[in-house]
């Protein structure tokens, strides 16, 4: 039985308040501007009083109850306009801004965010409003919407704000999916939605006002925007962030922050461990003091226990410890967690397991330490409090038993409503029913586990699997051997995936270079 969570606030703008009313001068936020010593701060009254001035500006549009695009760097401005939304009752759509180096690239999914949320202006930053005529020839469609530099709005605009009427159901923003295996889709996330993953969270990292986070995520998705921003603000706790530019370009600054600002809960995916491990010398390490780090969260891709191995190796020297990991599973469709490791303090659980009868009979068997042609898949711990997680035969709708892989099934009151205008595919993904009982609705995540200890083990996905020769291949063991190959091979940079060619299944390999 499902503990239910009870006395929650209604929404995040009650949260926002409260926190302004109780903690004005709390610095909640700090953004390093350059990634290093450059810091700009934002305290609960400064969040409050721009989001009432964003909101009224909002209002006096008309826009209440639309859709709007965010397009901003990362930065503080971006966590102002969303906040500003969620206090004029305004949908916030997050997006990617264009890279005006690769516009053929970037520009095509900006155009269809927006065509797909039917977004009635964009609010953005004075600089992207002056960038943006060199948009309008490429993508004449972005000239039609109006556009917002919330930077630049007059001085007292807040006390023009009207508290609108809001609800738990009321929407919040929509988190659009990566589109790398189809069209980009618009997660309906309402204040409901952000609230409840928002108490997962803090109870299963275990944060209080004394917690410190530091994040790199890109704050336009689940991890980065939910996790890294909404957590510390719902909580009432200090979070530094940094632009993942800034962390691409030099991944020690990420843990030069940790040890700076004394950080607790940091994470990511498994590429930006493996990024520390590759460009830590010797001499990085010894300036370095990761013992505050009580809880790095990985998920997001498929975590690897040697990932997990070598950074402690790399890193146990400056205060890391295997116990600080925490891995967890979650999506955009469950707003963000939805399971994670059950003894915070304790070592993430590896299974060592057959990999023929995994790969060819969809069964976990575990083999000894010693056995070289094992396959080691890290456990994402149990489901979080106050949600439901099966393994269920996708085929027949019946839930497996232990150690059967099947399709990961997903309920609770983080489970998104559905995808934006898309009735049939919200349809045949959010409405899962167990063919026993017809236990439902749940959110069939299409992605692929098995459970052994009560923990969940990610296994794959269903759209991604590649069938060779009756054995079930997933991409990434593949990508993770063709990476490991040769020293010039960028980690993080490899596609593995199928074609057909005369008939029959053929294995393609792409790898960047070094």
């Amino acid at each position: 039985m499902m503990q239910t969570l009870k006395s929650l606030p209604p929404t995040f703008v009650d949260v926002l308040r409260a926190k302004a009313r109780e903690k004005p001068d709390l610095r909640v936020l700090t953004f390093l501007v350059d990634g290093e010593e450059q810091e700009e701060h934002v305290t609960y009254s400064e969040l409050d009083r721009s989001a009432r001035a964003i909101a009224a500006e909002l209002q006096r549009r008309g826009l209440g109850g639309q859709r709007v695009l965010l397009l901003y760097p990362p930065g503080l401005d971006f966590i102002r306009a969303l906040l500003g939304c969620f206090y004029a009752d305004v949908v916030a759509v997050p997006a990617y801004p264009p890279d005006p180096s690769r516009l053929a690239r970037t520009l095509p999914r900006l155009r269809t965010v927006l065509a797909s949320s039917r977004s009635k202006a964009i609010l953005c930053t004075s600089f992207i409003v002056q960038m943006a005529e060199m948009l309008f020839e490429m993508a004449p469609d972005l000239r039609e919407s109006s556009w917002v530099a919330t930077d630049a709005l007059e001085v007292g605009l807040e006390e023009a704000w009207k508290a609108p009427v809001l609800t738990p159901e009321s929407l919040a923003f929509f988190q659009y999916t990566s589109g790398s295996t189809s069209e980009p889709k618009g997660v309906m996330l309402s204040h409901a939605n952000l609230i409840h993953n928002s108490e997962l969270i803090k109870r299963s990292f275990v944060h209080d006002e004394n917690s410190v986070g530091v994040i790199w995520l890109p704050p336009y998705h689940d991890m980065g925007l939910i996790g890294g921003i909404l957590q510390p603000l719902y909580v009432g706790f200090h979070t530094v962030l940094m632009s993942p530019l800034d962390f691409l370009q030099q991944p020690l600054r990420w843990l030069r922050a940790v040890t700076k600002y004394r950080g607790r809960t940091s994470g990511g995916p498994n590429f930006a461990y493996e990024l520390c491990i590759r460009r830590a010398k010797p001499e990085d390490v010894e300036k370095l003091d990761l013992s505050s780090w009580h809880l790095a969260f990985t998920g997001a891709e498929p975590v690897r226990a040697q990932t997990l191995r070598r950074f402690v190796e790399t890193f146990s020297p400056c205060g890391f410890r295997e116990t600080f990991f925490y891995p967890c599973y979650g999506l955009a469709e469950s707003t963000l967690i939805a399971t994670g490791k059950a003894d915070v303090a304790g070592k993430p659980l590896v299974k060592r397991l057959d990999k023929t009868v995994l790969e060819v009979e969809n069964r976990a068997v575990e083999v000894a330490a010693s056995d070289a042609s094992a396959t080691e898949l890290v456990g994402c711990g149990p489901a979080v409090v106050d949600t439901d997680v099966r393994v269920v035969d996708p085929d027949t709708r019946r839930e497996v038993a232990p150690g059967r892989v099947g399709e990961i099934w997903v309920r609770g009151r983080s489970v998104s409503s559905g995808y934006w205008a898309r009735e049939d595919e919200t349809e045949r993904v959010f409405q899962g029913y167990l063919a026993d009982g017809g236990e439902g609705p749940f959110l069939r995540t299409e992605d692929l586990g098995l459970v052994l200890d009560r923990e969940l083990f990610v296994t794959g996905r269903r759209k991604d699997l590649i069938i060779l020769r009756g054995r079930n291949i997933h991409p990434q063991d593949i990508e993770r051997v063709a990476e490991e190959s040769h020293p010039a091979l960028r980690q993080g940079g490899c596609a593995a995936f199928s074609m057909d060619e005369d008939g029959e299944e053929r294995l393609v390999v792409v790898q960047e270079v070094d």
